[in-house]
């Protein structure tokens, strides 16, 4: 068995579709992240390639062996979406906005990434490893392997929050396509 320990990079505090724009992080809530850094195990840190998580693990690592920055972990890509507040959006695509949100699958933004593409990239991502590690990465990027870890529609997965700081650990037994996946915490914030 493995575990995957899912951290979702600092707030930055946009109010716009960011998912391949890169915007730091605010990583001013030390407490929060010293209490975060003390839950980890001692295991691999990885991030997402974009500077808000790689900001995050640099400050979570505290001795941890580091693997290189995945790309393939970056959150969705909205495509023409990129840096549009939901406003925009739904003014600009209501239609396919829904669809996209309400029926997650093969539908995507233009000229962007749907959620099962994301799904395939994250997942490629995490099929690269075994034995604990821990994955500093996106909302988009969590929400997909709790999808597969709870074994729901992505409907149900987009249902869950994940905050900024926080913390998701997905157990894994065998293979990712084969394997047993389970959540053991989710969104989780260590005391």
């Amino acid at each position: 068995m493995s575990r995957l320990y899912l951290v979702r990079h600092g707030p930055t505090h946009a109010k716009r579709f960011v998912g391949w724009t890169d915007v730091p992080a605010d990583l001013s809530e030390t407490d929060k992240i010293a209490r975060l850094e003390a839950r980890l195990p001692d295991a691999p840190i990885i991030s997402s390639d974009l500077s808000r998580a790689v900001k995050t693990a640099d400050v979570l690592q505290q001795g941890r062996p580091r693997l290189p920055h995945d790309p393939r972990l970056r959150e969705n890509y909205f495509g023409a979406w990129e840096d549009l507040t939901w406003a925009d959006v739904e003014a600009r695509d209501s239609a396919l906005a829904r669809q996209v949100f309400e029926t997650p699958g093969d539908t995507a933004p233009p000229d962007g990434e749907s959620w099962n593409t994301l799904a395939a990239r994250v997942a490629a991502a995490v099929e690269a490893h075994t034995g604990d590690v821990i994955v500093v990465a996106h909302m988009g990027v969590i929400l997909t392997l709790l999808q597969k870890a709870l074994n729901c529609t992505p409907y149900t997965a987009l249902g869950h929050e994940i905050s900024p700081l926080s913390l998701t650990v997905i157990h894994r037994k065998g293979d990712w396509a084969q394997g047993h996946w389970d959540a053991t915490h989710i969104n989780h914030f260590p005391e």
